[in-house]
């Protein structure tokens, strides 16, 4: 059963125990549209702070030559508002409000690790991730060009390792296509600025592994870069502690200037 699946089985019995099941307000309250304008509620646009800022992001999460298939690399493009690559969906994981669920920011937000971890019965995310990152909210990135839902997700084929190259695959079957917000203040972090994504598939208790660009490369090269998972790199002082590779934001809607 994939994940999605038994987070809907699971709330369904909790509702016939605990009473009615919220429906998400986000799916009504966002009327936003991503790069294309097809694309519709919850597309994303996903940019690296390396490259660009909310204001002019410069570059985009983009699936390689449009590619719709399992393998397909994920690397960042040039701002289109006609680049249905550019088009990613976030409504597969919308927390329902029940009494047995955290669902930290009322009805219509993200689940949590913990969250997750309680719905697959303990089976999702190993013991370390899920500990220390319990209260960590998730999200998980659908290739939806023009604003069809792919089944596809940003994410690793294997067990992560430091230069993984980031894939298309198949959409909530296992945590190695979600990404835990690492960020106390998550969602502002997130959208208004930026945090370090840890792939849900990461066993690294004190260096976990995050989205990464390569280093030395840049949108433009050819052959294109692949984005990278990696353990997360700091700096000693100062701030932003993290590099800027492994920095990421997000914007929703038609990106300016497009």
């Amino acid at each position: 059963m994939s994940i999605k699946s038994k987070v809907l089985a699971t709330a369904a019995s909790l509702t016939m125990v605990g009473g009615v099941l919220a429906v998400s307000t986000l799916a009504t309250s966002t009327a936003a549209k991503a790069v294309t304008p097809s694309c519709g509620s919850f597309c994303i646009n996903v940019f690296s702070k390396q490259f660009g800022t909310h204001k002019d992001p410069g570059f985009l999460q983009d699936v390689y030559r449009q590619g719709n298939r399992v393998g397909q690399p994920i690397i960042l493009f040039r701002v289109s508002s006609s680049d249905p690559a550019e088009d990613f969906s976030v409504n597969d994981l919308l927390c329902f409000t029940t009494s047995a669920l955290t669902c930290a920011n009322g009805s219509g937000a993200l689940y949590t690790v913990a969250d997750l971890q309680f719905l697959s019965g303990g089976t999702l995310f190993s013991t370390i991730t899920a500990n220390q990152y319990a209260n960590s909210l998730v999200v998980e990135f659908e290739y939806a060009p023009f604003g069809v839902n792919s089944g596809l997700c940003t994410g690793v084929a294997a067990a992560d390792f430091n230069g993984e190259g980031v894939t298309l695959q198949p959409c909530g079957i296992t945590a190695k296509t979600l990404w835990i917000i690492n960020s106390s203040n998550p969602i502002f972090a997130f959208v208004h600025g930026y945090t370090s994504l840890i792939n849900g598939a990461n066993q690294n208790f004190s260096h976990p592994y995050v989205l990464t660009y390569p280093q030395e490369g840049y949108p433009t090269d050819l052959p294109r870069p692949q984005l990278q998972v990696h353990t997360v790199e700091t700096f000693s002082q100062g701030f932003p502690f993290i590099v800027t590779q492994q920095l990421w934001g997000a914007d929703f809607g038609v990106v300016p200037g497009t």
